[in-house]
């Protein structure tokens, strides 16, 4: 069979698994933009809270020129922004950025138009910041796990990137929401903006804890002296593969094998118990990991 037929077989077969995974990402994707969206008009905007980005430079802008509501001045930036990118990015600009972007707008002026803020919830600021910082969080996480961000200043970084050269465009960004959130001490007052502060911490430490725990695998290192029952097992049942190194007990100088191997949390769970149950005198290393690449995981 010539490789233009293995094509032809092989097409039908990888097509639902395509139109699974991309629907699984398209789902993924709306849901961090809805969580983004959500803590920003429901949290953020109501108690002044400008932790820096857009939203943040939308509160301090609506109190500068009241008649526009941070939601309405949110948009105008980001459509602003999105004009910006597709002029001097071109063909570098993101598809998912466009659509991140265009959908928190309007689903934040949306949410204005269905269900009007006119104090918090309540008068715990704490409680509130809490909130601002777990929903849009969690939410940006998962939009970067996708590959995908909800666009404001990240077009600003890009393009600084593309014609500056600048390396450290990250502390240039966290210098700018900074300064975003020391700004809201002089507008809304030094609680607001001690707050402000707090929040713009407490948000990259959220972002990474929760994109670790969302690609959160185990890594195996199992010394036994029974390997082909266990990679059968690996084989068949996990769909994995594994690596088999020989090794020797340094006590007892018996030939030991061990099999290095990654999965996932369920995963783990059955492989360290049918191990046991194999091999009851198997020794075992289990270790955290967020960083796998490779086939069946993340690719390059």
């Amino acid at each position: 069979m010539d490789e233009e037929s293995q094509k032809e077989v092989a097409l039908p077969g990888m097509l639902p698994g395509m139109i699974k995974n991309n629907m699984q990402k398209f789902l993924t994707i709306n849901l961090g933009v809805l969580l983004l969206s959500v803590g920003v008009y429901f949290f953020k905007f109501p108690n002044n809270f400008s932790t820096g980005g857009v939203s943040g430079l939308a509160i301090i802008l609506g109190r500068v020129i009241p008649s526009l509501s941070p939601a309405t001045m949110m948009s105008v930036i980001n459509i602003a922004l999105l004009v910006i990118g597709f002029v001097f990015l071109s063909r570098d600009f993101g598809f998912w950025t466009t659509y991140c972007s265009l959908m928190f707008s309007f689903e934040t002026w949306l949410l204005e138009r269905i269900y009007p803020m006119a104090r918090p919830f309540t008068d715990q600021p704490l409680l509130e910041l809490c909130f601002a910082i777990m929903l849009p969080a969690v939410g940006s996480a998962l939009l970067f796990n996708n590959d995908a961000s909800s666009g404001g200043t990240d077009i600003v970084a890009m393009i600084l990137k593309k014609y500056t050269g600048m390396q450290d465009i990250g502390k240039a960004l966290l210098a700018s929401d900074g300064l975003i959130a020391l700004s809201s001490c002089l507008l809304f007052g030094m609680q607001t903006g001690l707050f402000s502060l707090l929040g713009l911490f407490l948000k990259a430490f959220v972002v990474d804890s929760v994109i670790e725990s969302i690609n959160l695998c185990k890594f195996f290192a199992i010394v036994t002296s029974k390997p082909q029952e266990i990679n059968e097992y690996i084989i068949h049942e996990l769909n994995h593969s594994s690596t088999v190194i020989d090794a020797m007990g340094a006590y007892s100088h018996a030939g030991r094998k061990v099999i290095l191997i990654a999965c996932r949390r369920g995963e783990a769970v059955r492989l360290r118990q049918k191990c046991r149950a194999l091999d009851p005198q198997c020794f075992m290393f289990i270790t955290n990991t967020s960083e796998i690449i490779g086939k069946g995981f993340r690719s390059i």
